[in-house]
């Protein structure tokens, strides 16, 4: 969970007047970090994707999010990464596609810990490589919630704000 070295190489894919640049890494990057819900689509045992409802907090360069030990989600996460992420912000849509790891150092933890109680006022704790909370989704079961970190490998951003005009962009990193 460290700094990136290097942004992600930006590429326009769509252009209404052929001028237009593709749009700044950061600009995508506030939209995923200010979002407040998110949709993770993991890959299930039998090769079907599968999409939950998830929170996330954006932490150093990497897409976090946690699920119970139990659930589904991240056991389809241990069984294989690769997954991505669907983002609504007011004026696009973003995809993170990437790949998950489990987040298990302490300091990476708490600064996660510290992102998700800023974000959504959850009132985590980090106890024993995971997440302790009194609370959780009604559907995550008791914790200790593991932390996972999605690295992006593509992102997709779609402009769909009619002023800003069709600029939507990749980046690679």
């Amino acid at each position: 969970m460290g700094k990136s070295k290097a942004g992600p190489v930006a590429e326009l894919l769509v252009s209404a007047d052929n001028k237009t640049t593709a749009l700044p890494w950061d600009e995508a990057r506030s939209r995923i970090s200010d979002a407040r819900y998110y949709w993770l689509t993991t890959v299930h045992p039998s090769g079907q994707p599968q999409v939950r409802p998830v929170l996330a907090v954006w932490a150093g360069d990497v897409l976090c999010t946690t699920s119970g030990a139990r659930a589904r989600k991240g056991r389809n996460l241990e069984r294989d990464p690769h997954c991505s992420v669907a983002v609504l912000a007011d004026d696009m849509q973003i995809a993170v596609e990437g790949v998950a790891s489990r987040v298990t150092d302490d300091d990476a933890l708490e600064r996660v810990a510290e992102a998700y109680r800023s974000k959504y006022s959850w009132p985590v704790t980090v106890v024993n490589r995971a997440f302790d909370a009194p609370y959780g989704a009604p559907t995550a079961g008791p914790p200790p919630y593991q932390v996972y970190a999605i690295t992006p490998a593509t992102v997709f951003g779609f402009v769909i704000d009619e002023a800003a005009g069709p600029r939507h962009t990749r980046w690679r990193f």
